[in-house]
C-alpha cells in the first residue's frame, strides 16, 4: 500500500507540477520519491481550497480540510490511513525527519485562502506566503541534504519558495480573480493606480490597461529579486540534489521572461 501510495504521489507531481517533475528527474530515487509525496500532500490541500468542485461552500471546503489534516495528525502519530498521499508524505516525513511545524503552518495558510482575499501589504503577504510557500521550501531541505549546517540553508529554501509563488501569483492573476482572489499587495497594485475592481474590468472585457501592465512588471522585478535572494542556498545543498533544484530555478524563472515577452497580459491568458 505505502508504494502504491508513492505512486499516486508521482502521478499527481507529474501530471500537476511539470516543471517540478522534470527537475525531480535529476534526483536519486528515493529523494525524488520523497519530494513526490510532499508534492501529493499539497497538492491534494490546494485541491480541496480551489478545486473541491466548482458549486462546493466554503464550509464544504473547509469539512474536507479537516478531514485531511486529521488524517494527517493520526497518520504522524504512526496511525494507518487510508488517503495516499498522506500515507506517503507520513511516511516522507519520518524516514527523512522533516519537522512536524512546517506541515502544520501549511495547513494554516491553506485554511486562510477559504476566508482571505486580499493582502493590504507586501508583509501581509510574506506572512501568509510563509505557510504556503516558504515551509515547502523547508521541507524539503532534509530531503535535499545540505554541505552546510541545515539552518544556513534553510532561508535560502524559504526565499526560493516565496519566489515561485509569487511567479504563480503573476501567472496566475486572472484565474485568481474568477476566484475571487488577488494576491499582488494592494499597496503595490495602487502605486499604479490599480485596484481589483480594475483588475476584474480588464479581465471580463479582454481590455489592456497601461497601469495593469505597470503594476505587473513592478511585480515582476520584485519577484526576481526574491529569486537572487534564494539563488545562493543552491551551492549549500548536497551534489546530488543541486543540479534539481538549479533545474527548477531556472525553468520557473523563466515563466517571469515569458510573461514579460507576453506583454504582461496575465490577466487574460495564463
Amino acid at each position: 500500500r505505502l508504494r502504491a501510495a508513492y505512486t499516486a504521489c508521482r502521478r499527481l507531481n507529474a501530471r500537476h507540477g511539470r516543471t517540478y517533475f522534470l527537475a525531480t528527474r535529476l534526483l536519486p530515487v528515493d529523494r525524488r520519491s520523497a519530494v513526490h509525496a510532499l508534492y501529493g500532500f499539497a497538492r491534494r490541500a490546494d485541491d480541496i481550497v480551489d478545486d473541491l468542485g466548482t458549486d462546493a461552500t466554503t464550509e464544504e471546503r473547509s469539512a474536507a480540510l479537516d478531514v485531511l489534516e486529521s488524517q494527517w495528525r493520526h497518520a504522524v502519530r504512526g496511525g494507518e490511513v487510508r488517503e495516499p498521499v498522506v500515507m506517503a508524505a507520513a511516511d516522507a516525513r519520518a524516514r527523512h525527519h522533516i519537522p512536524e511545524r512546517h506541515f502544520t503552518d501549511f495547513l494554516t495558510s491553506m485554511r486562510s485562502d477559504l476566508t482571505v482575499e486580499r493582502y493590504a501589504t507586501y508583509t501581509d503577504l510574506h506572512a501568509y506566503m510563509h505557510g504556503s510557500a516558504a515551509v515547502i521550501g523547508l521541507q524539503m531541505v532534509p530531503v535535499l541534504g545540505t554541505v552546510v549546517p541545515r539552518e544556513e540553508a534553510e532561508p535560502y529554501a524559504a526565499a526560493l519558495g516565496r519566489a515561485f509563488q509569487l511567479t504563480n501569483f503573476l501567472r496566475d492573476v486572472g484565474e485568481d480573480l474568477d476566484r475571487g482572489r488577488v494576491y499582488l499587495p494592494l499597496d503595490l497594485l495602487a502605486a499604479y493606480g490599480v485596484d481589483p475592481d480594475l483588475l476584474t474590468w480588464s479581465r471580463m472585457t479582454g481590455c489592456r490597461d497601461a497601469r495593469i501592465t505597470a503594476a505587473l512588471r513592478a511585480a515582476a522585478a520584485l519577484t526576481r529579486g526574491v529569486y537572487r535572494e534564494a539563488e545562493p542556498g543552491i551551492a549549500r545543498l548536497a551534489p546530488v540534489s543541486a543540479p534539481c533544484v538549479r533545474t527548477a530555478f531556472v525553468l520557473y524563472r523563466d515563466i517571469l521572461t515569458a510573461i514579460e515577452r507576453d506583454g504582461y497580459a496575465a490577466v487574460h491568458r495564463r
